[in-house]
């Protein structure tokens, strides 16, 4: 099954991917940072397995994110 991981901690808070796809993103008001929402936490990223559709979707946030956390597996 297809999934986005997160490296969060490198995250500098651009709000990019809450904007290409808001129904899997929201940004922290605690940090500034993009949450991958319902996501698993794996020692320094956050994974969250998505449907083929979303993975498409994820395709574009993943190239315009700026600093590149964004990964698809």
């Amino acid at each position: 099954m297809p999934k986005i991981i997160q490296y969060r901690d490198k995250c500098i808070g651009c709000g990019i991917c809450f904007e290409l796809q808001p129904e899997l993103w929201r940004m922290s008001r605690k940090d500034g940072k993009a949450v991958l929402l319902k996501a698993a936490a794996k020692k320094l990223t956050h994974v969250l397995q998505v449907t083929a559709q979303q993975y498409e979707e994820a395709r574009a946030v993943s190239e315009a994110c700026p600093v590149r956390v964004i990964k698809l597996g």
